[in-house]
């Protein structure tokens, strides 16, 4: 053993010292990483639960490497002649181990500094949207809206998100600093309907609908103004005029709270439908084919 250490020194300049510390790290990394095997393998025989063998992979994860910065920092540095050394080694290893938790505590304290979502704000996160219901220190929790319901509707589902999202995905909020949003609705009808006595019609109901919600984006606006460059030109209700294959596309254009879009497209459609029904020169238009003889060309 003695003539492998010598030629390993006189080869490549490691000492025979170096060369044990190695060998024993070695074996410390190997006898761990079997410990971590075996006592997965017992737990995968004696329970088949999901759950419990999560958490038993989840902690040994943690402990293992946890585990083996110290036993093989304490060979590395005998008798703790360098702790500040060994600190660091300790520091970098339990940082590598603990990076997820650690990330979420951050998260968590720059959503309580910085604020980008309170208690009962409605938020998208990524691909999820709700509202906020409970902030800890490792992961926040909404209450889901949209998914496989329409207008921003509750789902019933509760979604637990890490902190650490804050980082990684885009938030876009719904209720800081001003709480409405543009909500549009399309109403299409045919060519041969009289469309501008339609488009004055759709005006009326929607003026009628936001009358009172004027001066109240006002004020939000010149509150939120404070923290945002937040300017609108135009807050009245608006009605475009688009032409489509099918007919004439009349998009109604309003700011309405978030809570209240399915409500107010629900009171919307019920007048617009009322309305048109009463009105002889106006029908909606569908996808249609026509067919023309040749003889009709002629």
């Amino acid at each position: 053993m003695s003539q492998i250490n010598d030629f390993i020194y006189e080869t490549i300049g490691i000492s025979t010292k170096t060369q044990n510390e190695i060998l024993i790290s070695i074996i410390i990394i190997l006898l761990l990483s079997v410990f971590r095997f075996v006592v997965l393998r017992i737990v995968w025989r004696q329970t088949k639960d999901i759950k419990v063998r999560y958490q038993w992979n989840r902690i040994l994860s943690f402990i293992i490497p946890f585990t083996g910065i110290i036993l093989v920092g304490a060979i590395w540095i005998p008798a703790f002649e360098q702790f500040g050394a060994f600190l660091g080694l300790i520091t970098a290893g339990l940082a590598i181990a603990l990076k997820d938790p650690i990330t979420n505590l951050a998260g968590w304290l720059f959503i309580l500094v910085r604020k980008p979502f309170v208690m009962g704000d409605r938020v998208q996160v990524g691909k999820h949207t709700g509202d906020i219901i409970d902030i800890r220190l490792f992961q926040f929790t909404m209450l889901e809206i949209g998914n496989w319901v329409d207008a921003d509707q509750s789902t019933g589902r509760i979604i637990h998100l890490p902190n650490g999202k804050v980082f990684l995905e885009p938030q876009a909020n719904y209720s800081s600093g001003f709480e409405y949003i543009w909500n549009e609705i399309k109403v299409l009808i045919t060519f041969e309907s009289n469309w501008t006595k339609a488009k004055t019609t759709l005006e009326d109901i929607i003026d009628i609908h936001t009358k009172n919600v004027d001066l109240k984006v006002k004020q939000e606006i010149l509150e939120a103004s404070k923290n945002y460059m937040i300017y609108y030109k135009h807050l009245t209700p608006i009605v475009y005029t688009t032409v489509k294959e099918s007919g004439i596309q009349l998009t109604m254009r309003y700011l309405c709270n978030p809570r209240r879009r399915r409500g107010s497209e629900n009171e919307i459609w019920e007048k617009v439908l009322i309305q048109f029904n009463e009105q002889k020169d106006i029908e909606f238009a569908y996808p249609t084919t026509r067919f023309y003889k040749q003889s009709e060309g002629i």
